[in-house]
């Protein structure tokens, strides 16, 4: 059984019908690269997905079961993580309270569970230690992207949705945010990854999801 299940999806805004019969499916520990032009339907696919965006018809199975209808905190409880292409993070927190915050909203976690996870993430984003009690507003753009990340997998979710990930970023950070991608994978996390660069996620992902219009083009498995 696939971990989830895009069942023709089809989303408005406003009188915009942005998805149109969007399908595909993921498997546990799998990682998927969306890709598309800017505009194609990728961000919009991750929103509706986390719940940022309602469903018009269409169905969301994870894990087995229909969260089409549920509210985004529902989402994330049932272990889904969500870094924005526009990082959210809240400038006048520190690094490590902005990393922190899934944790200090979930009723499930322990704070020993909170330290070990912390101690995972750091482990895959060493260079957060340097700024962890930084506020956010002092990061450059490529140290954003990194502490969102690390606050999408703080409670160690099953799926992973990361939207630009490497958008307008250095070839060098680039290439050590992709390291740390298959070290998330290694996990056991599921993940979407989208991006408008299909060269970057060539080597890591398990299939490409090609979107253009708001419709998949074509749905390549690789080796």
């Amino acid at each position: 059984m696939a971990l989830l299940e895009l069942i023709d999806l089809n989303v408005y805004i406003g009188n915009m019908h942005i998805l149109r019969g969007i399908s595909y499916d993921l498997e546990a520990g799998e990682i998927v690269g969306l890709v598309g032009h800017n505009g194609a339907g990728k961000s919009s696919t991750l929103k509706t997905i986390i719940g940022l965006l309602p469903l018009k018809s269409g169905k969301i199975i994870y894990n087995g079961e229909d969260i089409s209808t549920l509210p985004i905190k529902k989402r994330v409880e049932k272990n889904i993580g969500y870094s924005p292409e526009d990082r959210r993070l809240i400038y006048d927190l520190t690094v490590k309270e902005n990393i922190l915050l899934p944790c200090w909203v979930s009723s499930s976690l322990k704070k020993s569970e909170m330290e070990k996870n912390l101690e995972i993430v750091l482990k895959i984003f060493p260079e957060i230690k340097e700024f962890s009690e930084r506020k956010a507003k002092y990061l450059s753009g490529g140290q954003q992207k990194m502490v969102s990340i690390a606050r999408a997998i703080i409670t160690m979710p099953k799926l992973l949705l990361l939207d630009e990930p490497c958008e307008g970023l250095a070839p060098m950070l680039v290439k050590r945010l992709l390291k740390s991608f298959k070290e998330i994978r290694e996990l056991g996390m599921a993940m979407i990854i989208a991006e408008s660069n299909p060269s970057y996620l060539k080597y890591i992902a398990n299939k490409m999801v090609y979107i253009e219009r708001g419709r998949v083009r074509e749905v390549v498995q690789n080796a």
